[in-house]
């Protein structure tokens, strides 16, 4: 019978340090804005503000997106945020009016000079300067919130590209602006237009390909491949994709995607003897925890990280539609590692490791079962599980048949060379000498 589910002690300390911060908000706005840059910041921060229970928290959200936005060129967004906040953090987050036109004006000019040196550029046909000049048109568009037009921007440097980094840069460009349109498809293509340029090997560009195409997998429901994205990710990245990831969301997502994903043992190969992501999940230590109890079958420690965790993985821009499934398959991947040992599994007490009661567990037990997932019945009276182990005579005998067959296999082949050989049936490459003609 399977004897784990003893209290564990971490178990214990993680619940206590929950109940002693219950009352606390899930994410620390000023964490996001340390994390982040630019747009990506920003982005966060508004969801936060939409989604979260906590009204103080979706204050300070707002006040943080009001500051950031009122020292930038998005004047539309600046004046939505100020919209919602509504005059609840008094006169100093109220529309500043004169600001936004003064904003504006400037803007129209800055647009104005912009496409008056492009036109001239286009006059004198010089590549170079007709590239950088859509480049800054399209860095233009997106300060100001126009994602749409600096796609546009960046798609037409394309054909004005005359090395390798400058095909990159495009790419970059154009993934930047996908992740925050949520344009998935182009991330991906992008992905691997960059990735098909020549001479392009540089660590830290490699990483945000890598990291772009993670959350492309990510996006797209493929948890395994994403995992092996984030998971193949060295420190070289750091905080040089601020604007669009931080090395936390490395590790968070590569941890979460390979214990929904990886058999047991692809995470000892892909995560915990991979010392390049071991030194990611620093920036991570709950997860680095997490997937070292999952490792060690230490579950109830595991579901009580995977509960504290919760709350604030609801708040992140990308995995907060996918935490259900990935807990499911957690929590399912769980279930199977603590059965496969044993031949036979005390009900009760698996149902103790897993925190939920005995009907449950085995309602959760015959879905596996039904699946194909664990070869075990339940006998619901006694509450046992009893496995199905394959029959290791009749596999013995089966092995020992075929590599019989396999030796007289060969053995033929060899027999047959040997008398076509002895007969002159061998058919000889012809030696040497070269014709002419």
């Amino acid at each position: 019978t399977a004897e784990q589910g003893i209290p564990d002690a971490r178990a214990r300390r993680t619940t206590a340090q929950m109940m002693d911060t219950d009352a606390l908000p899930p994410v620390d706005v000023e964490a996001i804005v340390a994390s982040y840059s630019g747009n990506a910041c920003i982005r966060r921060l508004l969801f936060v503000a939409e989604r979260s229970d906590h009204e103080a928290l979706r204050l300070d959200a707002l006040r943080a997106a009001a500051d950031i936005l009122k020292a930038g060129e998005n004047t539309r967004q600046y004046a939505q945020v100020v919209e919602r906040i509504g005059g609840r953090l008094g006169a100093a987050y109220e529309l500043d009016q004169a600001c936004v036109d003064e904003v504006d004006r400037r803007a129209a000019q800055r647009q104005e000079i912009l496409d008056s040196e492009l036109n001239g550029y286009k006059t004198n046909m010089i590549k170079e300067s007709i590239r950088m000049g859509h480049n800054d048109l399209g860095d233009f568009f997106y300060s100001r919130g126009d994602l749409v037009g600096a796609f546009k921007c960046y798609v037409r440097t394309r054909d004005y590209c005359t090395t390798p980094r400058h095909v990159v840069g495009m790419c970059l460009n154009i993934i930047r602006v996908s992740v925050e349109s949520e344009n998935y498809a182009h991330v991906q293509n992008y992905v691997q237009k960059a990735l098909q340029v020549p001479d392009v090997n540089e660590p830290v560009i490699v990483a945000k390909l890598g990291c772009a195409a993670g959350l492309a997998a990510l996006e797209s429901r493929k948890y395994k491949l994403a995992a092996r994205k984030f998971t193949e990710l060295g420190v070289e990245l750091g905080g040089a994709y601020r604007e669009v990831i931080s090395p936390q969301d490395v590790a968070v997502y590569g941890g979460l995607c390979a214990l929904a994903s990886m058999d047991r043992a692809e995470l000892k190969k892909c995560v915990l003897d991979n010392i390049s992501f071991r030194a990611a999940l620093e920036a991570a230590p709950e997860v680095r925890e997490l997937i070292s109890d999952f490792y060690a079958s230490r579950y109830p420690a595991c579901l009580t990280c995977l509960e504290g965790m919760k709350p604030a993985l609801g708040l992140d821009l990308h995995l907060h539609h996918h935490v259900e499934e990935l807990y499911a398959q957690i929590r399912q991947r769980a279930l199977v590692q603590y059965t496969t040992p044993y031949t036979v599994v005390d009900l009760s007490r698996m149902a103790g490791a897993f925190r939920t009661e005995t009907h449950n567990l085995e309602k959760e037990l015959a879905t596996l079962i039904g699946d194909d997932k664990i070869q075990a019945r339940i006998d619901s009276q006694k509450k046992v599980l009893h496995a199905r182990h394959a029959n290791q005579r009749n596999a013995t005998y089966a092995r020992a048949l075929a590599t019989g067959q396999e030796y007289r296999r060969g053995t033929h082949a060899l027999l047959l060379r040997a008398s076509l050989i002895k007969h002159n049936c061998a058919a000889r490459q012809a030696s040497g000498g070269g014709g002419g003609g």
